[in-house]
C-alpha cells in the first residue's frame, strides 16, 4: 500500500504513517485488513499511534499483531477505541493485555446487571449473596485496602473499555449503553461500599445503609462520565439480643462515615484518574442537610418541606446499592408522594422557575454549544417528559417510568403525546446522547459542550466527532447541520408536546394520534396554570374548530401561544383576550398573516393579554392596533408635534365638536396602548412612559380647548372676549403622569383689550366647562379627567382667573405651599403669549431671590409631617404606599422641591418641573451626595413603576402594593420578577421578591430623606 493510498484512507501525513507502520511490524501490502480497520476510526492517525503505543507496552507485540490479523471483530473494536478515546488508549498502555477485553463472544455480549454486580464484588473479595457484602483485602497482592480500591477502579475501567468496544462498533444502542453504564455505576457503588465496610467494620455493624440512585443513574440512562446522583437511607442494625439497646444517633453517625468513605472511592485520583463524582446534593435540604437520614426522616421532610423540583427529581429514584430491603422500603414510602406534586400550591410557577434557573446558569458564549442545558438540548426533552409524567401519572400509573425514553414511549402509547412527536423527540434524544457519549469517551471527562469551531483545534475535533457519527462526505458541515436541525426540532416539539393534544381534545386535528379526553385536558390545563380549565377548553374549541382558514392558522399558532399564556401572570385572561381579539379580527387577512409570519407579534400579544387587563381593554376597542407590536420603533414615544398634527387632522374630518373630540380621544387611546405595551415589554423606561402619557394628555387638552373655544364663541354669537391657557400642575406639570392620573390643571385667561372683565371671565368659564365636558363625556374612548383642586384657594376659589387676578393673589396671599406647588406648574395649552406671561409671573414666586428663609423651611417640614399623618388612607400600610408611604414618591419629591426652593434662584438649571432632572442637577451642584441621589432615584423609579403596573395589571388604579398575594404575584410577574433560589437553596417567589426589593429600596430612601430633608 502506497502513501497515496493511505492518504485516501484518511491519514493526514501518509508518508509518516507508512514509516510508523513499518517500524511497528505492519506490512503495508499484506496487512490491509488491519490498516483498513485503523482508517475506519474517527481519527486514523490517532488510532495508528495508539496501536503503536499498545504494541510497545505489550510483552508480546507479535501476538497482538497476529490476533489482529486473524480476528475481524477485534480489529474493528480496537481500531474504533484507539481512534476515538486517547483516555482508553492510555488505559491499554498502562495495563498490557487488556486489549483482550475487546476479544471474543463475551466482548460482543451485553452483560446483565447482576453479572456486573457479581463481577465487581468478586474483584474485592466480597460475597454477592451476603446481605451486607464486605470486601477482603487478602484478594490483592499486598493485602491493603488501598490496593483493593485501585484494583476495583481498574476493573471498572475494563468494563467501560469492553462497553466502548461494543458501542463504537454498533453492537449496542445508545439506550443500552446508557443502561449498562448506570448498572455498572451501581455495581461500583456496591463494591465501594463493601470496601468501606472492610475498612470500618465497627460502623458496618451498627447500621443498615441503602444507596438510592437519582438522576440519570436512577433512570438507567447514565453517561460515560457523569456525576452519579445519590441519596442515602440508613436504619440501625438489628439488635444482637433482646437486652441490647439500639442507639439511633450512633447508627446514623456510623452510616454517615460509611457513606463518606464509599463516595470517595470512585472520585479518587491515582494512575487511573477519577472515575466520576458521587453527588448527594439532591438529598433533603441539599448540601445543608444531613448526608444520611432514616426512612421516617425522609418522609417527614418530603411531606412538610419539599419543593416541586424535589418531587420531580424523585421520579427517577431507584435503589441501586447497599441494603436491598431498606432501599425498597424507602421507594415504597416515597413513591406515592411524587404523584401528589401537581396538586401543590404554585406547582406551575415552580416548574417554570426551574427551567429558567437552568437556562440562566449557562454562560452566554456556551449556550449554542451546550448539548444538555442549551435550547433544544437534552434537558428540554427530559423536562417535557417529566412534567407530563407528573401531570398525568397521578391518575395513570402506566406513565411512571424513571427512564426518559420509556416514559416517552408510554406517553405516546397511551395517547398523551402524538406518536410522530414522540418518535421525533426520541430520535433527537438518542442523537444528542450519542454525541455526548462520544465527547466524553475522548478524555473520559464530564462534558456536554460541542467543540468550539473558533478555537485552533475546534474544526479537527468536529471532524473526528462527525466521522464517529458516520458523517463521511463533509463531517464538520454534516455534523453542524444535524446538530442545528435536531435542536430546532426539539425546541419545536418541546412547545408542541404540551399543547397540541389540548387542541385535539376540542378539535379533530388531521394526522395527530394523541387525543386527550376532556378530563385529561382539564388536568393538563390546571397544571399549566389555567384556573378555569373548562373555560379554556371552550375558548380553544371556538378558536380551532371548523375548516376555515382562520381555524387552520390558529390551530398552528395555539400550541406555541398556549405556552406563552402559561408563562404569563394570568393565562385564563390571556387566552380569553386572544379569543376576543381574534373574533374581532379573525377574518382580516393581515391579522392572521401577521401572527403566522411574525412570531414576535404573537408572543408579545400573548404576554400582554395574559398580563394586563388595561391593555386588553384598550386592544379590544381597536384590535387593529396589534400591528404596532411588530417593531420596537412603533412602540417608542412619539413627539408632541407629531401628535398635535394628527389631532388637528382628526378634528378636521368631523363637523361637530363631539365627533371631533371623540377622534382625538381615539388618538389618545391608541397612544395609551402604545405606551402601555412599550412599558410592559420594557421598550420604554419609567421616565419615557411618564413623558409619553403627559404629551398625549397635553395634545388632547389642546385640541379639546380649540373645540371648546369655537363652540362657546359660536353659541354666544359673539366675538372672542379673552385669551385662555391651561397650566399643568403636579405630575402633569412634571411630565410624570401615570395611567391612572387625573390631569391637574389651573385655568388662566386674559381679557382682550377693551373687553369687560366680567364678560370675559364668563366666557372663559364657559370655555373651560365645555373643555371638561368634552374630555369626560361618556364615549367608547377613555375619558381624561381634569382636576382644578390645586388652584389658588383650592375648591373655594374661582375655577378660572385672569392673569391680573393671579398676580394680585400671589402678591398678597400666597403661602409657602403654593410656591412649592408652582415648582411643577407648566403651561401646556392655549394662547402662546399668555402661557409665556404666566410663566414670567410665577417664576419670581417659585424661585424667590435669596431662596426661602428658615421659617418657610420649618413650615414645609410641618406640612410634610402633617400630610403623612393625615392624608395616608385609613388602613393603608405606610411601608407599602407608593405615593405617601415611607421612602415613596412624596419623600423623594419633597427633598427635591425643598432643594429647588432654596437654590433655584441662583442655579437656573434647577428650574425644571421634572423630579429626576432636578435630582440630577442637585447632585451635580453638590446639594446632595451622589450616593444619596442614587438611592432616591432608585426609590422614585421603583415606586413609579409599581404604581403604573398596578393600573396595567388590574385595570384600575391603586397607590399601594396589592394586599391580595395573587394580584401581587401578577404585578411582580409583569415587572419581570421571577422565582429565584439563593445559595442555600431557599426559593423566593415573584411576590416575595418584589416586596423585599420594594421594602429594601424605600427603607434606604426614607433614611436619606430623614437625614437630608430635616438637616440644616
Amino acid at each position: 500500500m502506497t502513501a497515496g493510498a493511505l492518504a485516501r484512507r484518511g491519514f493526514s501525513d501518509s508518508t509518516r504513517a507508512l514509516r510508523l507502520m513499518t517500524e511497528a511490524g505492519l506490512d503495508a501490502r499484506a496487512d490491509t485488513a488491519v490498516i483498513d480497520a485503523l482508517s475506519a476510526a474517527p481519527d486514523p492517525d490517532q488510532a495508528l499511534l495508539g496501536l503503536i503505543r499498545v504494541l510497545e507496552s505489550d510483552p508480546d507485540p507479535a501476538e497482538v499483531l497476529d490476533v489482529l490479523r486473524e480476528e475481524h471483530d477485534l480489529r474493528d473494536r480496537l481500531g474504533r477505541v484507539l481512534g476515538t478515546s486517547p483516555a482508553l488508549t492510555d488505559h491499554l498502555v498502562r495495563h498490557p493485555g487488556d486489549w483482550r477485553e475487546l476479544r471474543g463472544a463475551d466482548a460482543a455480549r451485553s452483560p446483565e446487571p447482576d453479572e456486573l454486580r457479581r463481577g465487581l464484588l468478586h474483584t474485592v473479595g466480597a460475597d454477592p449473596h451476603s446481605a451486607a457484602p464486605t470486601a477482603d483485602p487478602a484478594v490483592v497482592e499486598d493485602g491493603t485496602c488501598e490496593a483493593l480500591r485501585h484494583t476495583l477502579r481498574v476493573a471498572y475501567r475494563r468494563r467501560v473499555l469492553r462497553l466502548a468496544g461494543r458501542d463504537l462498533t454498533g453492537l449496542c444502542t445508545v439506550d443500552e449503553a446508557a443502561a449498562e453504564l448506570a448498572d455498572l455505576a451501581a455495581s461500583m457503588l456496591d463494591a465501594a461500599l463493601a470496601v468501606a465496610r472492610a475498612e470500618q467494620p465497627e460502623d458496618a455493624a451498627l447500621c443498615r445503609l441503602a444507596v438510592i440512585g437519582m438522576g440519570k443513574c436512577g433512570g438507567r440512562e447514565l453517561n460515560y462520565v457523569s456525576d452519579v446522583d445519590v441519596v442515602f437511607v440508613a436504619e440501625p442494625a438489628e439488635p444482637s439480643g433482646p437486652d441490647v439497646p439500639v442507639d439511633d444517633q450512633a447508627a446514623m453517625r456510623a452510616a454517615t462515615r460509611l457513606a463518606t468513605t464509599m463516595m470517595r472511592i470512585p472520585s479518587e485520583t491515582d494512575a487511573e484518574g477519577a472515575l466520576w463524582e458521587v453527588d448527594p446534593a439532591l438529598r433533603p435540604e441539599g448540601r445543608n442537610g444531613p448526608l444520611v437520614r432514616s426512612v421516617a426522616g425522609h418522609l417527614s421532610y418530603y411531606e412538610r418541606w419539599a419543593k416541586t423540583w424535589e418531587f420531580q427529581a424523585l421520579l427517577k429514584a431507584r435503589p441501586i446499592a447497599g441494603d436491598a430491603g431498606l432501599g425498597l422500603a424507602y421507594a415504597d414510602a416515597i413513591r406515592p408522594l411524587v404523584w401528589q406534586a401537581t396538586g401543590r400550591k404554585d406547582f406551575v410557577e415552580d416548574v417554570q422557575a426551574m427551567r429558567r434557573r437552568v437556562v440562566a446558569h449557562i454562560p452566554a458564549d456556551e449556550t449554542e454549544r451546550e448539548l444538555k442545558l442549551g435550547p433544544g438540548g437534552l434537558r428540554d426533552i427530559e423536562f417535557s417528559v417529566q412534567l407530563l409524567q407528573l401531570v398525568h401519572g397521578r391518575t395513570d400509573d402506566r406513565l411512571r417510568s424513571g427512564n426518559t425514553l420509556e416514559a416517552l414511549e408510554a406517553l405516546s402509547e397511551f395517547g398523551y403525546v402524538g406518536r410522530r412527536d414522540a418518535a421525533g423527540l426520541s430520535e433527537a434524544y438518542r442523537f444528542l446522547r450519542r454525541v455526548e457519549h462520544l465527547l466524553q469517551l475522548e478524555r473520559l471527562r464530564r462534558t456536554h459542550l460541542m467543540p468550539d469551531p473558533a478555537t485552533p483545534d475546534g474544526p479537527e475535533h468536529l471532524r473526528r466527532l462527525g466521522r464517529a457519527l458516520g458523517f463521511t462526505a463533509d463531517p464538520v458541515r454534516e455534523l453542524t447541520e444535524a446538530r442545528r436541525r435536531v435542536s430546532s426540532e426539539v425546541r419545536r416539539l418541546h412547545e408542541k408536546l404540551f399543547y397540541r393534544p389540548l387542541l385535539n381534545a376540542v378539535a379533530q386535528l388531521p394526522d395527530e394520534e394523541a387525543r386527550l379526553s376532556p378530563e385529561q385536558a382539564k388536568i393538563r390545563l390546571e397544571a399549566l396554570g389555567f384556573a378555569d380549565p373548562g373555560g379554556a377548553l371552550r375558548h380553544l374549541e371556538s378558536l380551532t374548530s371548523g375548516v376555515s382558514r382562520r381555524a387552520a392558522i390558529q390551530r398552528t399558532l395555539l400550541p406555541v401561544m398556549l405556552g406563552w399564556f402559561s408563562d404569563s401572570p394570568d393565562p385564563d385572561a390571556g387566552l380569553f383576550g386572544f379569543r376576543q381579539v381574534s373574533d374581532a379580527l379573525g377574518t382580516t387577512p393581515w391579522y392572521l398573516r401577521l401572527l403566522r409570519d411574525d412570531v414576535r407579534v404573537a408572543e408579545r400579544m400573548a404576554w400582554l393579554l395574559g398580563t394586563s387587563r388595561y391593555v386588553t381593554e384598550l386592544l379590544l376597542r381597536a384590535p387593529d392596533a396589534v400591528a404596532m407590536l411588530a417593531d420596537d420603533a412603533d412602540l417608542v414615544r412619539r413627539g408632541p408635534k407629531v401628535l398635535d398634527a394628527e389631532a388637528e387632522a382628526a378634528q378636521r374630518r368631523y363637523d361637530t365638536a363631539e365627533e371631533s373630540v371623540a377622534a382625538v380621544r381615539a388618538l389618545r387611546r391608541r397612544e395609551l396602548l402604545r405606551t402601555a405595551a412599550a412599558d410592559l415589554l420594557e421598550v420604554s423606561s419609567v421616565q419615557e412612559v411618564g413623558s409619553a402619557l403627559t404629551d398625549i394628555a397635553a395634545v388632547t387638552i389642546e385640541a379639546a380647548l380649540r373645540l371648546a373655544q369655537n363652540r362657546v364663541v359660536a353659541a354666544s354669537e359673539d366675538e372672542p372676549l379673552t385669551r385662555v391657557c391651561v397650566v399643568a400642575m403636579g405630575r402633569f406639570g412634571g411630565g410624570e403622569l401615570t395611567y391612572a392620573s387625573d390631569a391637574d390643571v389651573m385655568y388662566v385667561h386674559d381679557p382682550l383689550p377693551g373687553v369687560d372683565t366680567g364678560a370675559a371671565t364668563k366666557q372663559a368659564l364657559a370655555i373651560v366647562r365645555e373643555l371638561a365636558r368634552l374630555l369626560e363625556m361618556p364615549a367608547a374612548e377613555p375619558p381624561l379627567k381634569v382636576d382644578t383642586d390645586l388652584r389658588p384657594e383650592g375648591r373655594s376659589g374661582p375655577v378660572v382667573r385672569t392673569l391680573e387676578s393671579y398676580a394680585a393673589y400671589y402678591g398678597r396671599w400666597s403661602q409657602v405651599w403654593e410656591s412649592q406647588a408652582l415648582l411643577r406648574a407648566r403651561p401646556i395649552a392655549g394662547d402662546p403669549q399668555l402661557r409665556e406671561a404666566f410663566t414670567a409671573l410665577i417664576d419670581p414666586i417659585r424661585y424667590q431671590v435669596g431662596g426661602i428663609d428658615s421659617s418657610a423651611v420649618l413650615e414645609i417640614r410641618k406640612l410634610k409631617a402633617r400630610m403623612e399623618a393625615e392624608r395616608l388612607p385609613r388602613g393603608a400600610d405606610p411601608t407599602l404606599h407608593t405615593k405617601l408611604g415611607r421612602g415613596g414618591l412624596s419623600d423623594v419629591e419633597w427633598v427635591v422641591q425643598l432643594t429647588q426652593l432654596r437654590y433655584a434662584h441662583e442655579y437656573p438649571d434647577l428650574r425644571t418641573t421634572g423630579t429626576l432632572e432636578a435630582l440630577d442637577v442637585a447632585v451635580a451642584h453638590g446639594f446632595l451626595e451622589a450616593e444619596d441621589g442614587a438611592v432616591l432615584e432608585q426609590a422614585w423609579r421603583l415606586a413609579s413603576r409599581v404604581r403604573g403596573m398596578v393600573m396595567l395589571v388590574r385595570g384600575r388604579g391603586g397607590d399601594s402594593l396589592p394586599t391580595d398575594l395573587r394580584v401581587r404575584a401578577a404585578l411582580a410577574g409583569a415587572m419581570g420578577c421571577r422565582s429565584t433560589e439563593d445559595e442555600e437553596g431557599v426559593w423566593e417567589g415573584p411576590a416575595e421578591q418584589l416586596t423585599e426589593a420594594y421594602l429594601r429600596t424605600t427603607r434606604r430612601a426614607r433614611a436619606v430623606m430623614e437625614r437630608v430633608f430635616y438637616d440644616d
